[in-house]
């Protein structure tokens, strides 16, 4: 069996769960799980864990608006050169240049805008598609 390729998406990996924070866990399990498999170092997985763990909450919070009815997607494909992770929900989506950054003094003591900033902290590339219903993201192997 030859490896998942990251620029090709139908050798993606596909996870459809309801909108829950507990259904949440087992995407969440299942790549992690394969990024430690690739023997990705410790704070390359640390940051990939914070990373997917916001853009769910995103999802299940902000996206679909906690509404157990509607389903979260998550597709992924991890080889030993690097992750790939895109996160859509079924919400209304968002312009992320509309979401202020919470940096600045005026907005430090906002919680919007934390997550979006900690993905791109960590990941090496971050995207928001579809009119902010989905998220793409990807980290390479340093």
């Amino acid at each position: 069996m030859t490896d998942p390729d990251p620029d090709n998406e139908a050798s993606f990996h596909v996870l459809v769960v309801d909108s829950t924070h507990v259904a949440m866990e087992k995407p969440k399990r299942a790549i992690l799980d394969a990024v430690q498999r690739a023997k990705f170092p410790e704070d390359v997985v640390f940051g990939i864990k914070l990373a997917l763990e916001e853009a769910l909450c995103n999802a299940v919070k902000h996206g679909n608006e906690c509404c157990p009815d509607k389903s979260v997607t998550i597709r992924y494909a991890v080889t030993p050169q690097q992750i790939v992770i895109i996160v859509r929900d079924e919400g209304p989506g968002f312009r992320p240049e509309d979401i202020p950054d919470p940096t600045t003094p005026e907005h430090l003591s906002m919680p919007s805008g934390r997550g979006i900033l900690l993905m791109r902290a960590y990941m090496d590339k971050v995207e928001f598609r579809d009119r902010g219903r989905e998220v793409y993201f990807m980290k390479r192997r340093p």
